[in-house]
């Protein structure tokens, strides 16, 4: 039905009519929406304490990076480096792992391409690989595979560059090569290897002049809480990673809650097209309730393990106050209409998905039910209490989608479920975007 002149006149005299439109709309136009939406008494309720709180580093500061999932996994694995050496502080190098995940992507992507040469142009897979490209965002298991192939090194060792912390133009020219190489192979499908090994060393030479040589061996010199001097010379990253923590990244598993109809819980499922390392692992989800993942994110921090989170922050978040929390934005009040839908809804109509992640570092019980959450973000100390965040518990229940869990709190069960053949779900899939 086309909007015609008398239809659009009653909408506009209604609107009018309504009193407290005029008010409403005076304070919107010189300010943003959700500073008028919020609600400040519901915040005060959300104090910063919490019956499980973990003892955990200062903050770091991801600026423009998208890879949160880097910082996210680097928080995790930090805590066990500055335990184990008594360390004040310590920071891993997000570029180091930044640097071999974009080369990697770019194989994978290229790869990826040559067996879709035969499909046709506008194939939707192909569309899919190159309209996604190169990001810096991931998840957990991308994660995985970069510590298992390349390890880790501090960051005094390979530090940030102005492009680790503003990729976007990095981004744009490696999916420009990506491009390209696919028309080339549209073109001529001979040789396509070779061709392959030409684009990757032109991949290594951008990604090299962007952060930096990643290096091969380093030192780890350290002074502990003690103000004791240490060195160990001649350490390769992999090594770094292998003995110098005691985390195995192997040992742990996503777990999800996605309820939607298309992905019945207690299934495993990975996602067509979602990774980086060829040789690396399938990204793999186990999709239980949210009831059985606030269990078991219970029990890790229980055991004095912060949990890694995948979710939505873009829908309730005051980086001011230091808030993740759904009903301190009254959307109703101001514009007469509700914006409710359902966690399956919402994943159904991509209206909201994982787009960031944190670390949890605490909860709090009432008895056996949780009131508000922990956690640990990567912009830096200006925001929140210094850096961390209180999360209302029905926040978690609608925006929380992904953690990240030691296989060793998984009940039998669910341990059975893990051997199984994964559900494979089409590259676009809500639970396939990057964070």
């Amino acid at each position: 039905m086309e909007i015609k002149k008398e239809i659009l006149e009653e909408i506009n005299n209604n609107y009018i009519q309504g009193i407290e439109n005029k008010t409403v709309r005076c304070a919107l136009v010189n300010n943003k929406i959700r500073n008028i939406m919020r609600n400040k008494e519901k915040e005060g309720k959300l104090l910063f304490n919490f019956s499980l709180n973990l003892d955990t580093l200062r903050v770091v500061d991801q600026k423009n990076s998208g890879n949160s999932f880097i910082y996210a996994g680097c928080n995790v694995l930090r805590e066990s480096i500055c335990k184990k050496y008594n360390l004040e502080d310590f920071e891993l190098s997000q570029s180091f792992i930044s640097f071999y995940d974009k080369l990697e992507k770019c194989n994978y992507i290229m790869e990826c391409l040559v067996q879709l040469k035969d499909i046709d142009i506008d194939d939707r897979e192909r569309y899919h690989l190159l309209t996604k490209g190169v990001q810096d965002g991931g998840q957990w298991d991308l994660f995985v595979n970069i510590i298992n192939k390349y390890g880790i090194v501090p960051k005094t060792v390979m530090s940030d560059t102005y492009q680790s912390y503003n990729p976007s133009e990095v981004n744009h020219l490696l999916n420009r090569k990506l491009r390209q190489f696919n028309a080339k192979i549209l073109s001529n499908k001979d040789n396509l290897q070779f061709l392959k090994s030409l684009y990757l060393d032109e991949i290594y030479r951008i990604l090299a002049s962007c952060y930096g040589l990643p290096p091969k061996q380093f030192d780890f010199e350290y002074t502990d809480k003690d103000k004791k001097y240490h060195i160990i010379k001649d350490i390769t990253p992999l090594q770094f990673y292998l003995e110098y923590t005691d985390i195995d990244v192997n040992d742990y598993v996503c777990i999800i809650n996605a309820p939607t109809k298309d992905k019945p819980l207690n299934k495993t499922y990975t996602v067509k097209y979602l990774g980086n390392v060829i040789e690396g692992n399938k990204v793999l989800y186990l999709n239980l309730s949210i009831d059985d993942l606030k269990k078991l994110v219970i029990k890790q921090l229980q055991a004095k393990e912060v949990v890694f989170l995948g979710c939505d922050i873009e829908k309730a978040m005051d980086e001011v106050d230091g808030v993740f929390d759904d009903m301190s934005f009254n959307y109703y009040d101001t514009f007469k209409t509700d914006f409710f839908m359902t966690k399956e809804e919402v994943l159904d109509n991509y209206e909201s998905t994982i787009n960031h992640t944190v670390v949890i570092t605490g909860v709090n019980l009432d008895g056996d039910r949780t009131t508000k959450w922990k956690i640990e973000n990567s912009f830096g100390d200006k925001v929140g209490n210094k850096g961390y965040f209180v999360a209302s518990d029905t926040w978690f229940d609608k925006y929380a989608y992904q953690v990240v869990i030691n296989k060793k709190y998984l009940s039998q069960e669910q341990l059975e479920e893990l051997k199984l053949e994964p559900i494979e779900l089409k590259p676009w899939d809500p639970l396939g975007t990057l964070a």
